[in-house]
């Protein structure tokens, strides 16, 4: 079955196709209502709110697909603030002629993922446009901040270490294999990172800041998180970004890891003398096998450094430029 604009003309076929694939799946008593708005109950004190699109070509790819991105993107947008994700919103612009068998399995992949991340799709919408099959998702996301939890982009300070939860670039190169149509082992790193992040909050390890490292890769993130504090980031010589399969996929390609996307790896601020224990804590945390110390703060100007094992020094930039279109 294809998906036609009375699908989203809001009678009876549109009604058949939320209560078919939305209800079904995404079963709960506040969605099942079908009202205009949710009605949520929340803590007092402060929530955490997110919104993100994903445009993803193609659709399911290794290691992924964008019902799995939908959510985990925006489930850790949220974790990075500290927040306890709770609650998302889906909205879906499906194009005329998508099969709806392909909408349905990103609808199951959505539901697995959420229920992986501990949240709820509670609202939700449908539009149908003309258009050659394509599939596009937005989602909202609330979480709750705990009192005492401060972490933010501006909380970096010297002698903070850098730490990465684990290799630079797999969903990036996972993406562009699978538009090459290069045959390789390369898997998407798209995950939910709930248990790492509350891992290391209830450590008592002082986490100043957490970022998910996606679009413009490593590099960029780093330049942001120096600009926001005002401090020098400088990277370990010994650092190596990228696991052996994608950087042999970079050196094909003439690709830099620095500025390669993620969708399951975070870049950690914690103070220094916390680095070894918010190693361990990372490592032992699921999807965080391969975690390392990348790097260390200093005072200076918002800048990131590379300390090459020849002793030179090789400033590091945000991403200039387009980058892979269309990763999430």
């Amino acid at each position: 079955m294809k998906i036609t604009t009375a699908h989203g003309g809001g009678g009876k076929l549109m009604t058949e196709l939320i209560g078919s694939v939305f209800l079904r799946h995404f079963k709960n008593s506040t969605l099942d209502a079908l009202e205009d708005a949710a009605v949520l109950s929340v803590p007092a004190g402060k929530i955490a709110f997110t919104t993100d699109s994903f445009v993803v070509t193609p659709l399911f790819f290794a290691g992924g697909d964008i019902g799995r991105l939908a959510v985990c993107g925006t489930v850790n947008d949220l974790l990075c603030r500290g927040a306890v994700p709770k609650y998302l919103s889906a909205g879906f612009i499906l194009e005329e002629g998508l099969d709806l068998e392909t909408l349905e399995r990103a609808v199951r992949s959505m539901k697995a993922a959420a229920d992986e991340a501990g949240v709820t799709i509670v609202t939700g919408d449908t539009k149908v446009i003309e258009g050659k099959g394509g599939l596009y998702i937005n989602t909202a996301g609330i979480g709750i901040v705990e009192d005492g939890v401060d972490v933010s982009a501006k909380n970096l300070r010297p002698n903070d270490a850098i730490l990465v939860s684990g290799s630079m670039g797999n969903h990036h190169a996972a993406i562009l294999s699978s538009r090459m149509h290069i045959q390789n082992h390369i898997e998407s790193d798209c995950a939910p990172l709930n248990e790492m992040v509350f891992a290391l909050l209830d450590s008592g390890v002082r986490v100043h800041a957490l970022r998910d490292i996606t679009r413009g890769g490593l590099a960029s993130v780093l330049n942001e998180l120096a600009q926001s504090s005002n401090v020098c980031i400088e990277l370990l010589p010994g650092y190596t970004p990228a696991d052996f399969q994608v950087q042999g996929f970079c050196d094909i390609l003439g690709l830099d890891p620095y500025y390669m996307g993620n969708e399951g790896k975070l870049c950690v601020a914690v103070d220094g003398a916390d680095q070894e224990k918010a190693l361990r804590v990372l490592k032992a945390a699921r999807y965080g096998s391969g975690a390392a110390l990348a790097g260390t703060v200093r005072e200076g100007t918002s800048s990131v450094l590379i300390k090459t094992r020849s002793g030179a020094t090789r400033v590091l930039e945000a991403l200039a430029g387009e980058g892979l279109p269309r990763i999430c």
